[in-house]
């Protein structure tokens, strides 16, 4: 089977990319800048040059034995790159182009909480995204996973960052907000199984890990696998958006979006049972995945 990926050097991307060589498949991977080609080249990948939010670069670069992976998304906008460009424009241009070939299937990565309803830009988007897929009369699978953790993932990395260099442990609030954090390899390995069998997946998941952990839990957990012992610093989230207000104004990319910051405030949770019902197997607790990958 050829797989063809969009969105193959982001967290998520990069490590689908080492899994499935690994499982020898054959990849065609869609890359913007000369920097990822090189890096794609060099693990032996096919290299298309295009971008999903222009769509002539799309034109004529699938086939009908393709599976099309789509990781493409955004979690904060910067200028041209928005959420409605990338996940709604981006999402309609890879479609059309996947309809025209007649691909063999079609997976799409959402997220937990995708609703059309949503204040949120990025659920919003990712909402309306499912609907073209689902609209399209293609074969699919859509994964909502939760917080997907794992080396070099962006979250870890940024709560690793501050931890490092703070005497204590910032939480936004009162870090009551639950997530249900899946750890990489158990992402791949569900994704591995939509692979290896697609038309038993042909549906939308909900992805998460068997733990319901607050944000607070989250970090203090983290901090302990780093061998830290420090006492909890809770920053009213009052002041946490205030601050983000006046970074989005002043810095080109802020730490922190006044989004990012209400999502904190929302659970981020499915059933427990998740990935065992849907694919087989038990995914690994938050601190045994934590061992595996921080040093």
């Amino acid at each position: 089977m050829n797989i063809f990926i969009a969105g193959a050097t982001g967290f998520v991307g990069g490590h689908l990319v080492d899994y499935l060589l690994s499982q020898g498949h054959k990849l065609k991977c869609l890359a913007r800048s000369e920097k990822a080609k090189g890096s794609l080249s060099a693990k032996g990948v096919e290299v298309i040059h295009g971008d999903i939010t222009t769509p002539d670069t799309l034109k004529g670069i699938l086939q009908p034995e393709d599976f099309v992976i789509h990781l493409v998304g955004i979690i904060e906008e910067k200028g041209k790159a928005t959420f409605g460009s990338i996940h709604i424009d981006g999402t309609s241009n890879l479609v059309n182009e996947a309809k025209r070939a007649g691909v063999r299937h079609f997976f799409y990565q959402s997220a937990l909480g995708a609703d059309i309803n949503s204040w949120s830009g990025y659920l919003k988007t990712k909402a309306e995204a499912e609907d073209i897929v689902k609209r399209s009369g293609l074969k699919y699978t859509i994964f909502r996973p939760s917080l997907i953790i794992g080396p070099w993932d962006g979250f870890t990395k940024k709560l690793v960052d501050m931890l490092r260099i703070s005497p204590v442990l910032p939480i936004p609030g009162e870090g009551k907000s639950k997530f249900q954090p899946i750890y990489i390899k158990d992402w791949l390995k569900c994704l591995g199984k939509v692979i290896d069998n697609p038309d038993k997946f042909i549906s939308a998941y909900e992805i998460g890990g068997p733990e319901h952990l607050s944000y607070k839990e989250i970090v203090e957990k983290l901090s302990k696998s780093m061998g830290h012992d420090r006492p909890s610093f809770i920053i009213p989230m009052g002041l946490m958006k205030l601050g983000a207000a006046i970074f989005e104004k002043v810095l080109p990319s802020s730490p922190v979006t006044s989004d990012q910051l209400r999502l904190l405030e929302q659970d981020n949770i499915t059933d427990l049972n998740t990935v065992e019902n849907n694919f087989g197997f038990a995914p690994m607790k938050y601190e045994d995945a934590l061992k595996e990958f921080i040093r």
